[in-house]
């Protein structure tokens, strides 16, 4: 059976009315969820989250209007992923910026709804020649989602080799807010972080953190939730995570003028808040190890 064949798709792993599969732009093919508590849609290149809007909800991840959907391209904006580096590892930088999860035909091995009426998803990144040529490791990644009045995604990394490897990664989430102007991030307080926009200077944080200017952060010993506070949508994003202990905040500001895959102004839009193992977070998996990191999305109304 084909990954990507819609009728074996469909009945294989669809659910009439709440699990649908179909062919979406670019060709790629996307599963559509709609269930009594939320809709969202993944495409199956990457895994990729593209939306997330619980019901009497505004979307809370955000697509950039202007995504290029194509195969083995990136797609800007929902929660591409990071793996098995975040950013370019040194001396490699003829490999792809975050590594090739984000762009890799991942298999779809299991589906299922929950007691509580969530829609779960379990997909596989399956080993090819090329991605093997990229990296020369035995190791094997899975990604579930749980599509529900929460969001919740866990990537798990196993080490089927007889050598330690050393992973870095993220889910790098673009959350949807009204104006990043009026935006306030709670829940990194006094952490330190390197600036990124400044060299990679080692700064620490005072205070609520909000943006007004390009800014590519990477906050360290981060295990604290996070909180978006956004009040032009009335709304907090509540960001747990485990597995994880460093937090990338990142948006472009006016440099989105320059790339072709974000408006002029959609920076205003938009926000990353990516859970990550990054940095000094790296993660050392021994043989016959696995590791795990994880999110959990939910809103809070303002009262």
């Amino acid at each position: 059976m084909s990954k990507y064949d819609l009728s074996c798709l469909n009945d294989r792993f669809g659910c009439k009315g709440e699990l649908v599969f179909r062919r979406g732009r670019g060709g790629l093919t996307l599963a559509d969820i709609s269930n009594e508590h939320a809709k969202a849609t993944i495409s199956l290149q990457g895994a990729q989250v593209l939306q997330w809007t619980p019901h009497e909800e505004k979307p809370v991840i955000w697509l950039s209007p202007c995504a290029e959907f194509a195969p083995n391209k990136t797609i800007r904006g929902g929660v591409p992923i990071c793996w098995p580096w975040f950013g370019c590892p040194e001396g490699c930088e003829h490999l792809p910026n975050h590594g090739f999860a984000r762009t890799a035909p991942w298999e779809l091995i299991e589906t299922g709804i929950t007691d509580n009426g969530d829609t779960r998803l379990v997909f596989r990144m399956p080993e090819t020649e090329e991605l093997q040529e990229q990296w020369p490791h035995d190791t094997s990644l899975e990604m579930s989602v749980v599509v529900g009045e929460h969001l919740e995604m866990c990537l798990k990394t196993r080490n089927q080799g007889d050598a330690p490897v050393v992973i870095g990664k993220a889910l790098h989430t673009y959350f949807e807010v009204s104006d990043i102007r009026r935006v306030s991030i709670h829940g990194l307080e006094n952490c330190y972080y390197l600036d990124k926009v400044d060299g990679g200077s080692v700064k620490r944080q005072s205070g609520k953190m909000t943006i007004a200017e390009e800014t590519d952060r990477i906050y360290l010993d981060a295990t604290a939730d996070c909180l978006i506070e956004d009040p032009g949508l009335g709304r907090c994003l509540r960001i747990s995570k485990w597995g994880s202990r460093s937090t990338v905040v990142w948006n472009p500001w006016d440099k989105s003028g320059a790339m072709e895959d974000i408006g002029d102004r959609d920076y205003l839009r938009m926000v990353c808040v990516e859970a990550a193992n990054a940095a000094d977070d790296r993660v050392t998996i021994g043989p016959g190890g696995e590791h795990d990191m994880g999110v959990r999305y939910s809103v809070e109304r303002f009262a």
